[in-house]
Order: structure tokens, then sequence, then C-alpha cells
């Protein structure tokens, strides 16, 4: 299972991702400059988080036209696996990937700090080894993280469970006025109607050993693993 981690101009968490997949799960890894026109051979493609172009104009606009972007369109056309973590999916929503949009926290302020996800959907690669209810700690880390879309794109994700996690608290239980941003229905990832694209606002790739607090990102990323290895991708690697 071949690796493509991007980068862009601002991006601050690419490299946390490379030592996941590199170290943590003994992937062949590498990274893919923003003005390259090709993946390469990717089975996975992750959009880091981070602060591509300065977030000017507002997160991910100017990245969606960066030349790998058309690249990242054609390789999740094919049904290739891709991930954006944070800026990665607000950028995967730019590029109209995933529908919808991030926005301002409605705090206004920026949160980092951990959170717990209630895992809403089992059917994409990235949750096929959990179970529905399962809450996950994961921390979040951004300031325009408020998830919104129009009333319609919000019924079709709930009709399509294409609403991978929610905000919830420790318990499970609806995250009300603790929500860390806002999100509508408390939406913290959803997936692509082929269920092959994963966008998320949270960082599994700074809750994957338990010296950071939680590990339980690594499950994401060994679902992954093991989702290939179903389909004679590769062997899956032993996890440290």
């Amino acid at each position: 299972m071949n690796i493509a981690v991007l980068q862009f101009p601002g991006s601050n968490c690419d490299q946390d991702a490379y030592h996941l997949f590199s170290s943590g799960l003994g992937l062949p890894t590498r990274y893919v400059w923003h003005k390259d026109t090709h993946l390469g051979r990717a089975d996975l493609v992750v959009l880091p988080g981070g602060f591509s172009y300065g977030d000017y104009l507002r997160c991910g606009a100017i990245a969606r036209f960066s030349p790998i972007m058309a690249a990242v369109g054609a390789f999740a056309a094919q049904g290739g696996l891709v991930l954006g973590i944070c800026n990665g999916f607000q950028i995967l929503c730019e590029a109209h990937l995933l529908p919808g949009a991030l926005t301002r926290n409605s705090s206004l302020e920026f949160r980092c700090a951990p959170a717990w996800l209630r895992v809403e959907s089992t059917d994409a690669a990235f949750t096929s080894g959990c179970a529905r209810g399962d809450v996950l700690q994961i921390p979040v880390s951004h300031g325009e993280g408020r998830y919104v879309a129009d009333a319609e794109t919000l019924d079709m994700l709930e009709r399509e469970q294409r609403v991978a996690f929610r905000y919830v608290r420790r318990d499970g239980s609806p995250v009300q006025s603790d929500t860390p941003n806002g999100s509508m229905r408390d939406i913290a990832g959803i997936v692509n109607e082929r269920r092959n694209v994963l966008g998320m606002m949270p960082h599994p790739e700074r809750a994957c050993e338990a010296v950071l607090g939680s590990s339980d990102g690594m499950r994401l990323f060994n679902n992954v693993a093991q989702s290939m290895s179903r389909n004679g991708v590769m062997p899956v690697a032993a996890a440290s």
C-alpha cells in the first residue's frame, strides 16, 4: 500500500501524517508537492492539516486550484482512497469532492483540545473495523471547522448514511453546547457517495500513540490497511 501525502504552502501536519504511515504502520510513504501534476503510484492520498496558502480568501479556496488537485480528482473518480484532515477537509469541500463548506467556529475562537467522535457509518474503508456508535477520542485544532450545508444536503447526507463522525460528549451523548465549532448537526466528518473520500476536521494522526493522550486515531488507519489487504492490495503491516 503506497501513501501519498500532499504538501501545500502552509501545510503543517504533513510530517505528522508521514510519520504515522512510514514509522507507525511501516508503509511506503512519500510527499507530493502541490505543483506536481501526477500522484505517481498511490493507494491512499492524504491531504493534511495546516493553513494552505495562508488561508487567504477562505480556507482551501486557493489550494483547490493547485495543479495536483486535478490528479486527486481523477484518482478519486477511479475509486482511489482520499483522506482530507482539517485543512484537507476544507480543500476537498472547496474542490467539490465533498459537499458543504467549513466556516468560522461559532465561538469565533481557535480551538485546540480533545474531542469525542461517535462513529455514525461503517461502510467506508476508514470506519469498516468500527461499530456504529463507537466513541473515539481525537483532538481538534482549527479556527474554521464549523461544517455548514443547506437543509437538502444535510438531509441527503443523513439519508445516505454519509455522516462518518459526529461530535458527542465523552459518554456518547449529544454534545449540545460543548460543541468545539458549532457544526450543523454536530457533523465532524463525511464521505462521498462512493465512500472512498473522507473529510474530517479532527486530527486522527495526532491520536495514534498513547503518549499523545489517545491512540484511537490508529483504529481508522488500521481499518484502511485491513480493508486494502482484504482487497489484495497489500499485506497488513503491524502497527507499533
